[in-house]
């Protein structure tokens, strides 16, 4: 029966995630769908996943049912005026379950239906913990630590020794010299970790629409990025002509009025990885997200300077989204597409025209396993 029990339950729970896969892009473009439930659950919403089962009709008429002389026609019951009038229903409508999955394997279903390869890290390690190993035997030590498969060997052996072992009785008493416990050794275990600094621009040209499209596919980012390092640090800049580090909801509903100056993020991404992660010991990722505005093209030649001698030597990637917007120009990823024409490498350019061109984006910065 237990067996039964964990067969089904693990069928149902393939059958829920072959249901988000197929809906990916539904749950992708709404990003309101999916709930985070503390750090590693999130709730989704899919129709009810009802079981067969049998059940009664009408008594007045049917097969089996009802006066009737063998090999008298099958009547079909009674008509039905179509008239659309009637009596109100009294069965239950359709509803939806909130089905609950945890962030890795919401990771899983996004890498399957993207092919999103697994990360290679750049090398870097750092130091996470102690971990201690039980790989030993000892011949003290607690009670809970006892290896009876060992003292039971050791009990053996004694009896055997001193002739006392009978193999048409085989019983085996083990007294206290023979008991042999599980020992342990400390181990260092060292872990690639990451940081994710994320910039967006919180000038007039952003609108709500497009900081929830940042959010939407910040969200998924990061639960692919966190699938893939133990360790992962969030970082969040906004900026229009100044920017500054805010928290995470501060970052998503922020709104100014002012210009842009994008060598302003730049320039704090730049300070924040220098002061807290070393490029030795972390993998750093950048995004920053724009409607492509910038205030001139001398700004734009400093943003430039920035990435290529102090950002692109120290990082893994630089992501760079920009989200269309009514009131923004879409300049900058011109430019940053001809200038850096043979940067691939550290730099991926994304277009984010509206909600259903998340999925796409997402695929893009992460596609390459970098």
């Amino acid at each position: 029966m237990i067996y039964s029990v964990s067969r089904d339950h693990a069928r149902f729970k393939n059958i829920v995630k072959g249901r988000v896969k197929r809906d990916l892009k539904k749950y992708i473009s709404n990003g309101d769908m999916i709930v985070k439930k503390g750090k590693e659950k999130v709730s989704i919403p899919m129709p009810q996943i009802n079981i067969p089962r049998f059940k009664f009709g009408d008594a007045k008429s049917g097969v089996a049912q009802g006066e009737g002389e063998p090999g008298d026609e099958v009547g079909q019951g009674e008509p039905q005026s179509g008239n659309g009038e009637g009596q109100a229903g009294n069965q239950e409508g359709e509803h939806s379950l909130e089905i609950e999955l945890s962030l890795d394997e919401l990771a899983e279903i996004l890498g399957e239906e993207l092919e999103l390869p697994n990360i290679e890290a750049k090398g870097k390690e750092v130091l996470e913990k102690e971990k201690d190993r039980y790989t030993g035997i000892a011949m003290q030590g607690p009670n809970s630590l006892i290896n009876f498969r060992r003292s039971f060997k050791e009990a053996l052996k004694r009896q055997i020794s001193s002739g006392t072992y009978n193999p048409k009785d085989p019983i085996i008493a083990p007294i206290k010299r023979d008991f042999r416990y599980r020992s342990w050794k400390t181990h260092q275990e060292y872990e690639a970790n990451a940081v994710i600094i994320y910039m967006m621009d919180v000038s007039g040209s952003m609108g709500d629409e497009q900081k929830e499209i940042v959010r939407t596919e910040s969200f998924w980012i990061d639960t692919w990025l966190r699938s893939q390092y133990k360790g992962l640090d969030t970082r969040y800049v906004i900026h229009d002509t100044v920017a500054r580090e805010v928290d995470e909801q501060t970052f998503y509903s922020t709104r100014e009025s002012g210009g842009t100056l994008i060598s302003s993020a730049y320039r704090s991404a730049q300070q924040i990885i220098e002061q807290n992660y070393s490029p030795e010991q972390w993998n750093i990722y950048l995004f920053h997200f724009s409607d492509g505005d910038n205030w001139s093209g001398e700004d734009t030649k400093l943003c430039f300077e920035i990435m290529k001698q102090q950002l692109f030597p120290n990082i893994n990637l630089f992501c760079y989204g920009q989200v269309e917007s009514r009131y923004g120009s879409g300049q900058f990823m011109k430019d940053l597409e001809e200038h850096f024409k043979n940067e691939e490498e550290f730099l991926i350019i994304s277009k984010i025209e509206n909600k259903d061109g998340i999925m796409d984006s997402i695929k893009t910065f992460l596609g390459k396993g970098k």
